[in-house]
């Protein structure tokens, strides 16, 4: 039998360890990790694990969102708030922002590599 691979995160930056987020109805949410992958193509996804599931949808929730952002600017992010990601892409213990062209920045501080540079013929 063939399994398949259990995800590994040796391509993950964290940038945040856990922290409690509250939503719009005053539930909170313990926050494991909020993490990016190591490289890609301009726009970056920021993947904000959590301890339990949360609700469907709640990934539109702009109170747990602004918290979330909140974090990484206590952290050093400096930019415009985040908009969420594709729908597709939610889980029940994950929830999928899309960070703004100026998180870039921040990102390559943590060790983000942006491969499209490597395309860059100016």
């Amino acid at each position: 039998m063939v399994y398949a691979k259990t995800m590994t995160t040796d391509t993950d930056i964290q940038l945040s360890g856990p922290f409690k987020a509250s939503d719009s109805s005053g539930r909170s949410h313990d926050v494991k990790a909020i993490r990016i992958f190591d490289e890609g193509y301009g726009i970056i996804d920021v993947y904000v694990d959590f301890a339990a599931p949360v609700a469907p949808g709640l990934y539109k929730d702009k109170a747990l969102v602004g918290q979330i952002i909140d974090r990484l600017r206590a952290l050093g992010y400096v930019g415009p708030n985040f908009e969420h990601s594709d729908p597709g892409l939610q889980e029940s213990k994950l929830i999928v922002l899309e960070a703004p062209e100026e998180f870039s920045d921040f990102a390559k501080k943590k060790g983000w590599k942006n491969l499209a540079e490597e395309f860059d013929d100016e």
